[in-house]
């Protein structure tokens, strides 16, 4: 048994210890990396939903998405959003199925994407004369306020260089 030969205690600790320096090295990287792909998403997603609502406009009458049947005496609302974006409609707002005669514009988006850092989908229309508020509680992927067309993803927090989500 004597010519057998087998690794000694201090070499295997080196080995463990040596993956131990290469994990803690490796591992932040990769969280990293799933931060920065979810911000990159995410002003993906800001920019389709910001191309979609000038577009939408200038189609109809020059009224933002939000009015119900494009009425901007009418409150603005979350569902004449999401069915202005995701539904045919006519020049003056009024949606019906995709393919329906007599409605010749949309659908804009196949569905109104997931923010991808709090994983909502929800949109905030604010109220005409209603500022964005100040500070978001993360219960609407968006904010949308039709009078200005702005939208705002509706998470708070910063990204890796300081920036805040909600300033995007």
């Amino acid at each position: 048994m004597r010519g057998v030969r087998g690794f000694t205690l201090v070499e295997i600790l080196i080995v463990v210890v040596l993956l131990g320096v290469l994990a803690a090295i490796v591992v932040p990287t990769i969280g990293r990396s799933t931060t920065t792909a979810r911000e990159t998403t995410l002003v993906m997603d800001l920019n389709l939903l910001r191309r979609f609502i000038p577009i939408y406009a200038s189609q109809h009458l020059e009224v933002p998405p939000g009015y119900p049947d494009g009425d901007q005496s009418a409150a603005p609302t979350s569902e004449a959003f999401v069915a202005q974006a995701t539904l045919s409609s006519t020049v003056d707002g009024r949606t019906a199925p995709r393919g329906t005669p007599g409605f010749p514009f949309g659908p804009y988006l196949s569905r109104i994407p997931v923010n991808p850092l709090n994983k909502q989908d929800g949109i905030q229309v604010l109220a005409d004369g209603e500022a964005f508020p100040a500070e978001v509680d993360g219960t609407d992927g968006w904010i949308f306020k039709p009078e200005t067309g702005e939208i705002r993803p509706g998470n708070s927090g910063i990204d890796g260089f300081g920036k805040p989500y909600y300033d995007y």
